[in-house]
């Protein structure tokens, strides 16, 4: 199975851009009266029969919707510092996608080595891997922010287009203005991966999941290669952040944002 992406969807149709049309028509041969399977970012999924095939614009009758396609009964954000070589980000993002996130916040903290991030890339590595990986829903990922400012903003809550009856591609703020941000999720745990170096005692993240009902928005928070400042992660504790381990292994930011991701995917899709 193949997915395309739409972003413009009528009642009955929809429209692919120029790239995924060009991918439909000229790299995979597809001609009106051909189904596909559209997805719409949003968490729905849609069996369609092409009406148009110009490779510059494909348009599809809407035969059959899915909603909450490849879902997960949790929303996700993972807010990480970008790493030195952007490619071990990317990297993330691609995985994360793959597992399971909603929101995707890259955070600039005073031990940050890339203290400059453009998020375009990352958009794009997302939107293939949720097409790549079956899914519907296609992550939000954020406009860099300092750590500090993150730690101390208010949350978002059902975030995630399982746990929200509307919503749209774009910012959080475009968003929020539009007053489609809906607060469903019955909970907010926020975590903090960070050393401590023994004056302020751990959990395992596997062992605070277990306290955490479905429906729930989970915020977790990596740091840079240096770690958080300790200003920083005492600033996360104060505003609510529990202090978390990933087990014995110091890991790359990376591995760790990935591994992070992966124990609440395993937590709640068992």
């Amino acid at each position: 199975m193949e997915f395309f992406y739409a972003h413009e969807i009528s009642a009955r149709e929809v429209f692919l851009d120029t790239d995924e049309s060009a991918h439909c028509v000229r790299v995979l041969r597809h001609r009106t009266g051909d189904e596909i399977t559209v997805v719409d970012g949003l968490g729905t999924m849609m069996r369609c029969r092409v009406t148009d095939d110009s490779p510059k614009g494909v348009s599809a009758e809407i035969l059959e919707s899915f909603p909450g396609w490849g879902g997960h009964p949790y929303s996700l954000t993972m807010a990480v510092c970008p790493t030195k070589n952007n490619d071990r980000f990317e990297w993330f993002v691609e995985k994360a996608t793959e597992v399971g996130v909603d929101r995707i916040v890259p955070v600039i903290g005073e031990r940050s080595e890339r203290r400059v991030f453009k998020p375009e890339r990352s958009r794009k590595i997302a939107l293939s891997a949720m097409k790549q990986s079956l899914k519907a829903c296609l992550p939000l990922v954020e406009e860099p922010i300092p750590v500090k400012d993150f730690i101390l903003s208010p949350a978002v809550e059902g975030d995630s287009p399982y746990l929200r009856p509307f919503a749209r591609i774009g910012s959080r703020s475009d968003r929020e203005q539009e007053g489609l941000v809906a607060s469903t999720a019955v909970n907010e745990i926020k975590l903090i991966c960070y050393c401590f170096e023994g004056e302020t005692e751990r959990r395992s993240i596997e062992d605070v999941l277990r306290e955490v009902p479905e429906g729930s928005d989970i915020t977790v928070m990596i740091g840079p290669e240096g770690d958080f400042s300790p200003q920083e992660a005492q600033l996360a504790v104060e505003n609510g952040f529990i202090p978390v381990h990933l087990g014995p292994s110091r890991l790359r930011t990376e591995t760790a944002a990935v591994t992070a991701a992966t124990a609440v995917y395993l937590h709640f899709m068992k």
